[in-house]
């Protein structure tokens, strides 16, 4: 009853959108695909399509059919909708002045001005408001992907210690891949069939590959996996944070070599050492800050609680306030506010872009501007720098940010897929059946 009570919704939208074009003489926008209780329109799936078409052109790769394309494309747009789906539910939104901040940050890595970004995203065939669009989804989907992964890993100090013991083997330096990655998906509940279906279409992917085909054609056409629009390239990856199946198979594999077909839960995968490199392990500065958060709300509006911490700060510069003092009586960050803000040592890439940058201007004992993260509104003060040691607590903390990445990687396609498998999805244009 709910989805039929959802197709009228959708028949009554699709109705009007045709009044809408009629009188304005436009081409008609129509919903193709039902995601739960949302819609995918057909002008997303053509913009999607568009647009890996222009990076490939740019790129000089060869692309499978329009349809192949479009599958990839609908199934994109699928997870992207369930995951925003998610966010309303768990109330997770990007305010404007963090998605303006996250921008700046985009902007200064690339050494160029907000200007000249807008100018650069206009010359490629983007408006300023779709981008900054685009950029607020992301964050979006990374903040509900974080939020609903992090609970699934769980990594014992045994995990840690064999890992250490690894990287003591392994030297200053340590091998980084560049993997390409074709899934070829089994569906939940997989009978036998299914796995023998699966596994002859791999082994004819393989085959495919190994006389010759283009891997990234291939990838878009037949691959399940995350990557698929982007021809399978997962990018460089340190072999203790790739999935373990992974790292076992490609170890002191070449530039070229492929790989597979691997079976794990998931399907069966086809790798490619795109390239690999050793990467040496270098010193890491490490800071030590304190933090009051302030979180908006129904009662707090976004802009008072930047006037807030502008007001602290005001007092702090004056020496009118402690800022332990507060710390504990204004932070909504349980962990720190009763150790009055203080954070402790850390690598600085722990923390959220916007605090990490925030982190990177300023000098000792200084204090940030209010800065808004995904968590809210966060006065800083930087207590002091210094070089980390490589002590034994180090490389510790090291084997345990590579497990956590190896495991938010594995634990993040299955979530995603588990997601994916209990979810509504019809699709309304039959050339998509």
């Amino acid at each position: 009853m709910k989805y039929r009570l959802i197709k009228a919704s959708i028949l009554s939208i699709t109705m009007t959108m045709t009044m809408w074009a009629g009188a304005a003489e436009q081409s008609l926008d129509k919903v193709s695909v039902i995601v739960d209780q949302g819609v995918i329109l057909e002008s997303e799936i053509v913009e999607l399509v568009s647009g890996v078409k222009q990076g490939a052109v740019t790129q000089g790769q060869a692309l499978p059919s329009d349809r192949a394309l479009r599958t990839q494309a609908i199934e994109r747009l699928i997870l992207k909708s369930l995951q925003m789906q998610m966010a309303e539910r768990m109330g997770i939104q990007v305010s404007d002045p963090q998605l303006e901040q996250t921008i700046a940050n985009i902007a200064k890595r690339d050494n160029i001005s907000i200007e000249q970004l807008r100018s650069r995203i206009e010359a490629d065939g983007m408006t300023y408001d779709t981008y900054r669009e685009k950029v607020r989804e992301e964050l979006i989907t990374g903040e509900v992907t974080r939020a609903n992964v992090r609970r699934r890993i769980y990594i014992t100090p045994q995990e840690i210690d064999t890992l250490v013991g690894l990287i003591n083997q392994q030297g200053a330096e340590q091998a980084e891949y560049r993997l390409g990655h074709i899934l070829i998906a089994l569906p939940s509940g997989a009978t036998e069939e299914d796995v023998n279906k699966a596994r002859e279409t791999a082994d004819r992917v393989y085959e495919l590959l190994s006389t010759g085909s283009d891997f990234t054609k291939i990838a878009i056409a037949s691959s399940s996996g995350p990557k698929a629009l982007e021809g399978g390239d997962l990018g460089w990856m340190n072999v203790n944070s790739m999935p373990t199946l992974f790292a076992e198979a490609v170890q002191s594999k070449k530039k070229d070599a492929l790989v597979g077909p691997l079976r794990s839960g998931a399907g069966f995968h086809i790798l490619k050492v795109i390239d690999s490199r050793g990467v040496e392990i270098i010193e890491v500065e490490e800071v030590n800050a304190r933090h009051i958060l302030v979180k908006p709300s129904i009662i707090l509006s976004d802009q008072k609680a930047e006037q807030m911490l502008l007001d602290f700060r005001a007092d702090l510069l004056a020496g009118e306030a402690d800022f332990a003092a507060l710390a504990k009586e204004h932070s909504e960050d349980p962990g720190s506010a009763l150790k009055g803000g203080v954070l402790g040592w850390n690598d600085p890439n722990v923390y959220v872009p916007e605090f990490k940058e925030a982190l990177a201007q300023l000098d000792k004992d200084e204090y940030s501007q209010p800065i808004r993260s995904v968590h809210g509104w966060h006065l800083i003060q930087l207590i002091d720098r210094r070089i980390d040691d490589a002590t034994e607590k180090r490389k510790e903390d090291r084997a345990y940010q590579l497990l956590f990445n190896r495991k938010f990687t594995e634990e993040t396609d299955t979530w995603l897929r588990e997601m994916r498998d209990a979810a509504y999805i019809e699709l309304l244009d039959k050339k998509d059946l």
